[in-house]
């Protein structure tokens, strides 16, 4: 579909209009300890809500993992706050995205080098400087039927996005630049 028959379609049956379900932000550190905590203070400071722990799947000797060891926080968004977030993450990354970060349902997923690249952020020696992963999860409205308790069905094919649908999104919606079309 090109273009404007996938926003003539949205103008048509506003419940085909794509939204952002979610916004979760990762930042893996490979060890616990002082770099850890550090990396959980910086992203609570970022988001203003506190991110949970995750713990490593398997133990990797080469890297001096342990199965079980927390490795890595985040921090999953929704809402307005999600929306707001997600226009300064991609400030960082001056709205440009390549066509290879979008899956076949329209989500995506981007890499931030340093947070310090943010908007409104800036360099603390203390806690040193983290990267991290932002991966966005688009639906339209009716996919609480698939996460409902009483009731759960299938949502059809017919009703979920597609790459394209979510690549017009992220133009339409934050003014991205999507390369590689």
């Amino acid at each position: 579909m090109n273009r404007e028959a996938i926003l003539a379609d949205w103008e048509a049956h506003p419940m085909r209009k794509p939204r952002i379900a979610k916004v979760t932000i990762n930042i893996g550190v490979g060890e616990s300890g002082e770099r850890l905590t550090k990396a959980e203070k910086m992203l609570e400071g970022l988001v203003g809500q506190k991110p949970i722990r995750r713990r490593a799947k398997q133990t990797n000797k080469d890297f001096g993992i342990r199965r079980g060891e927390p490795i890595a926080v985040k921090v999953t968004l929704r809402g307005k706050k999600a929306e707001e977030m997600l226009k300064r993450l991609l400030a960082a990354v001056d709205n440009k995205l390549k066509a290879g970060n979008f899956d076949e349902h329209g989500n995506f997923c981007f890499g931030i080098q340093e947070h310090i690249n943010i908007p409104g952020v800036e360099y603390d020696p203390e806690i040193g400087i983290f990267g991290m992963d932002v991966c966005v999860t688009l639906e339209r409205p009716g996919f609480r039927v698939a996460r409902r308790k009483r009731h759960r069905k299938k949502i059809p094919n017919r009703h979920k996005l597609t790459k394209d649908e979510g690549i017009v999104f992220v133009q339409e919606e934050f003014n991205a630049v999507v390369e590689g079309l």
